[in-house]
């Protein structure tokens, strides 16, 4: 009977083990701050996708990416930061590292350490910042692999959820694309005026708390092909007179199909207190 017992221990004791590591890989937080930086020059056939969400669901902020094409990659460059500071569990209530603190009769009493908070400021936020130049060539190829023979596909939608802003850049069919897009977006968390009144006695500045969130956007492109660029705006709360839908405040689409040049400049803000525009205001012409 010694050995019967023996394994039963020991198959006892890897459940025991099972559930600790379980539970520790529950403890473990998400990879919330992302960086990519990417540099691709060649000739043949291309394929990516690129998929950011800093929250779960319908919240937060998103964007996905996809390229495919074949031919020559004259040049590309891409950077894409993205970071999740909104329910990180970084600092007392998501306020940052060096943070820590305690409710006491319903008061934030914080205690500070030195550099404490996000590098960002205050107070937290989720963000997105995407940056790419492309200049692309369609032409056939062979390998060994086969023959591949897609003229190039571009397409690019960026979400954010806290003020119901969509923007989508997209190009199909193109038999030449040279391109620059710079998209930046954000949304600020909530903070305690106790907090907020504890961190201003310690010298930090905050946004206008009318601001929620912002989505920018600098788009030049020169395509020979089929272009669409549009965004959307809508209230991020359902309304009972349009039965559970949401309101559309503002739309703006438009299909090319040619040869064109085209640049834009598109700014969606909670409204109009959100400070400074953060995609460059002054580009090359």
């Amino acid at each position: 009977m010694a050995p019967v017992q023996g394994g039963i221990q020991a198959r006892r004791l890897l459940a025991a083990l099972a559930v600790l590591a379980i539970v520790i890989a529950g403890m473990a937080g998400a990879a919330n701050y992302m960086y990519e930086k990417a540099s691709v020059k060649g000739v043949g056939y291309k394929n990516v996708d690129l998929i950011i969400s800093t929250q779960s669901g319908f919240n937060g902020t998103k964007l996905v990416e996809m390229e495919s094409g074949s031919g020559n990659v004259i040049s590309e460059k891409t950077v894409v930061e993205a970071e999740r500071q909104i329910g990180s569990r970084c600092g007392f209530k998501d306020l940052g590292p060096g943070i820590n603190g305690h409710t006491d009769d319903g008061l934030d009493v914080l205690i500070f350490s030195e550099g404490a908070g996000w590098s960002t400021g205050e107070p937290p936020m989720d963000y997105i910042n995407f940056t790419k130049d492309a200049e692309l060539e369609y032409m056939p190829v062979s390998y060994q692999t086969g023959t591949y023979d897609q003229k190039w596909v571009e397409k690019l939608c960026v979400q954010n959820y806290k003020i119901g802003a969509v923007l989508t850049e997209m190009y199909t069919h193109a038999e030449s694309l040279q391109k620059t897009t710079m998209v930046r977006t954000r949304l600020y968390g909530k903070i305690s005026a106790s907090a907020k009144k504890a961190f201003i006695n310690e010298g930090y500045t905050f946004p206008p708390s009318c601001c929620t969130g912002v989505l920018e956007a600098q788009l030049k492109s020169v395509v020979i092909g089929v272009a669409h660029i549009g965004w959307l705006s809508k209230d991020p709360l359902a309304s009972k007179d349009l039965k559970g839908r949401h309101a559309e405040y503002g739309r703006s689409v438009e299909d090319l199909t040619g040869v064109f040049s085209i640049e834009k400049f598109i700014q969606l803000w909670g409204n109009s207190t959100c400070g400074q525009i953060s995609v460059d205001w002054l580009p090359c012409v």
